[in-house]
């Protein structure tokens, strides 16, 4: 069980390791992720692609480059950085 204690009037968090593995798998976390994939493909353009699992774990999903001008822009400019906000 993992113990949180927050600061001030907002009290304790309780969760147990089961209900965290849970929610780390959980398919409605799994569509926000791959929804928010999909928003930075769209703003890096053409040649970046969405995609999503439920790996062993967690939930996860990446963008990836399946061109090479793609590839090259990427390398070039680090566009997935500036698309997902990071640059």
């Amino acid at each position: 069980m993992w113990w949180l204690r927050l600061g001030g009037s907002m009290g304790e968090l309780k969760l147990n390791r089961k209900t965290a593995r849970e929610l780390l798998k959980d398919p409605g976390l799994l569509r926000a992720l791959h929804e928010e994939a999909e928003k930075i493909a769209a703003r890096a353009g053409d040649g970046y692609t969405a995609s999503s699992m439920i790996g062993r774990r967690r939930a996860r999903a990446s963008v990836i480059t399946d061109s090479f001008k793609a590839m090259r822009d990427e390398a070039k400019y680090g566009t997935l950085s500036k698309a997902a906000g990071g640059g």
